[in-house]
């Protein structure tokens, strides 16, 4: 069991797994910058936050939800849960909604993040969540996500991953992938062309001086 003072926050889920580096900028070397994707995210968040709670014919929803796990250290809150049937006597389990800008990813981050937010109300409310969705600020669709055993894995992996970053107080090396580096907001702060050219001044540096060539040369 993991102390209060002591959980880490979902989101970091997602930064870990878009790349390791981002996350530890924000989460261990406490950095943060904004650009048009992360203003376009955070509004999107807003909008899902701000709305009332509403409940129509038994179905509840209910909007920024704080939840954790003890078990998993981990903490976050949610856009929305829907509670469907909630008055009767069997309601149904709940049904989280995380909001996204963009469109659907082939990758997990945002399916991780989501079923993090299952792990934490299912610890909380002695429930099986057997799915949720993910809502995409550019299709205005719901994309429905299954958690199962695949994905509950990869989740758990990723949490023990996050926490053994965290506990290292370590910030990875950048690693230059160009579409990913263009749209980072933290682009300018991690600066990874800078550390790329570095990187091949010292390499070019070490394959001269084993052919022999001297420094003054090599200036």
């Amino acid at each position: 069991m993991y102390a209060e003072d002591d959980l880490l926050p979902i989101s970091a889920l997602q930064h870990l797994l878009y790349c390791p580096r981002q996350c530890a900028l924000i989460h261990i070397e406490r950095l943060w910058a904004e650009n048009r994707w992360t203003v376009e995210g955070r509004n999107l968040h807003a909008k899902a936050h701000d709305g009332k709670a509403e409940s129509r014919k038994g179905n509840r929803q209910a909007r920024s939800l704080m939840v954790r796990s003890l078990t998993l250290g981990i903490w976050g809150q949610t856009d929305i849960v829907e509670f469907q049937n909630a008055g009767s006597p069997h309601p149904t389990t709940p049904f989280p909604v995380e909001y996204k800008r963009g469109k659907p990813k082939a990758h997990d981050a945002d399916r991780v993040q989501l079923c993090a937010q299952a792990l934490c109300l299912e610890e909380m409310l002695n429930v099986t969540i057997p799915a949720g969705a993910l809502f995409y600020g550019q299709t205005r669709r719901r994309e429905e996500v299954i958690f199962d055993d695949r994905l509950r894995q990869i989740t758990l992996n990723t949490i023990d991953r996050l926490h053994d970053l965290i506990a290292s107080g370590q910030t990875p090396a950048p690693i230059y992938e160009k579409e990913k580096c263009e749209r980072c907001s933290l682009r300018n702060l991690c600066l990874p062309e800078a550390h790329r050219s570095a990187e091949r001044y010292l390499r070019k540096s070490l394959e001269l001086s084993l052919a022999g060539v001297g420094p003054e040369e090599l200036a």
